[in-house]
C-alpha cells in the first residue's frame, strides 16, 4: 500500500511517500480502506520526537490518528461492523508506527464509530480527534444549559467544535482569539475576545458574575489569567499545560471512545454541529499539509485525502 512514513524524527522535511507493508488484521480490529484523516498538532510533535519519551515509535512509522473510510475486512470476533459500512475513528495506540497516512489501517473496532451521512470524506476525517477532545473536554467540566463557558483558542481545530458542541448543549459561549478571527467565531455563535495582555478585564466586563466553567486549547498566560473569573473552582480543564492540575483542575489528553464518538457523529447529522476544512491536501503532498497546520493561521482543520474520496 502506498503511505506517508519517516524513518527518523525530524521536521516535515523527513516525510516520504512510498510502498509500505499491508497492515495485520487483529481479532477484534477492522481492516479499513482509508478515504480521508487529518493534520493534528501532535503529528508533527510525534514526528519531531517531542513525545518519544512517553510513545515508543517503531521505524519506519507512519503517522496520523485521524480516520474516514471503508471497512474491507472485519477481524474474526468483531460484530459491530461489516464489510462496505463507512466509519471514522480515532486510531491512537500506546505506540507510534501503524498510523492512519496510508491507503489501509488495521483500526480496533474501540476506535471506531459510523460516519456522519450528511458530510464528506474530508469533513468526515477531521472529527475524530478533536471532535472528542472538545466533546471530553466540556463534559469533564460538566457544561450543561444555562451555564458560561471560555473556550480560550476558539478558531483552532479542537475549539470549533467546542464552540457548536457547548451551544448545542444550551451554554452561553465566550471564545478568545486573535481579532481577525472574531467574524467568524461569531458565525459559530460565540462571543469573541482577543487574547493576550489585558485579557482578564475584558472578561470582566463581558461577564461581570464570572464565567461556570473554562477549557483552554492553546495553553500559555490566557488561562491562568482568567481562573479567578470561575464562579466555582475546579470547573476548568487544559489539553495543553498539565500545571491546570495545581489549580484544582483537569488535564485532558483525549481517550478513544466510540460512544463519544457515536455522539458526535449524532450532533453533526442533527446539523448542531459541522466540521470546518481550512485546507484539503492529496496524501502524496503531507509534508505540505503538516506545515500549513504548523503555521496556523487558517481557522478550522487540515484534511488529507486518500484514494476515491470524492
Amino acid at each position: 500500500m502506498k503511505a506517508i512514513f519517516y524513518e527518523a524524527f525530524g521536521d516535515p522535511d523527513n516525510l516520504q511517500y512510498g510502498e509500505q507493508p499491508d497492515p495485520k488484521i487483529g481479532p477484534d480490529s477492522v481492516l479499513v480502506d482509508v478515504r480521508a484523516s487529518s493534520v493534528n498538532p501532535v503529528d508533527w510533535k510525534i514526528t519531531a520526537g517531542y513525545l518519544d519519551g512517553a510513545l515508543h515509535t517503531y521505524f519506519p512509522a507512519i503517522p496520523g490518528w485521524d480516520v474516514a473510510g471503508v471497512v474491507v475486512e472485519p477481524g474474526p470476533s468483531v460484530t459491530e461492523f461489516q464489510a462496505g459500512d463507512e466509519v471514522i475513528g480515532y486510531v491512537r495506540m500506546d505506540t507510534v508506527g501503524l498510523g492512519t497516512f496510508a491507503e489501509k489501517v488495521a483500526a480496533p473496532v474501540r476506535a471506531l464509530a459510523r460516519k456522519p451521512r450528511n458530510v464528506s470524506w474530508a469533513e468526515a476525517g477531521t472529527m475524530p480527534l478533536t471532535g472528542l477532545t472538545a466533546y471530553q473536554s466540556l463534559r469533564a467540566v460538566g457544561v450543561g444549559k444555562g451555564d458560561v463557558v471560555l473556550i480560550h483558542n476558539g478558531a483552532g481545530g479542537v475549539g470549533t467544535y467546542a464552540i457548536q458542541i457547548a451551544k448545542a448543549w444550551g451554554a452561553r459561549v465566550i471564545a478568545t482569539s486573535s481579532e481577525k478571527n472574531h467574524d467568524f467565531l461569531r458565525s459559530l455563535g460565540a462571543e469573541p475576545l482577543a487574547y493576550g495582555e489585558g485579557l482578564a478585564g475584558r472578561l470582566a466586563e463581558l461577564v461581570p458574575d464570572g464565567v461556570d466553567a473554562i477549557v483552554d486549547f492553546v495553553g500559555g498566560e490566557d488561562w491562568v489569567a482568567t481562573v479567578d473569573q470561575l464562579k466555582a473552582p475546579g470547573r476548568i480543564a487544559s489539553v495543553a499545560d498539565v500545571e491546570v492540575k495545581d489549580r484544582g483542575g483537569l488535564y485532558i489528553f483525549v481517550r478513544p471512545n466510540p460512544a463519544d464518538l457515536l455522539a458526535l457523529t449524532e450532533l453533526v447529522e442533527a446539523e448542531k454541529v459541522k466540521p470546518i476544512i481550512a485546507g484539503i491536501f492529496r496524501l502524496e503532498r503531507a509534508a505540505e499539509a503538516f506545515r500549513s497546520n504548523m503555521d496556523g493561521h487558517a481557522p478550522g482543520k487540515i484534511a488529507i485525502t486518500v484514494g476515491d474520496a470524492s
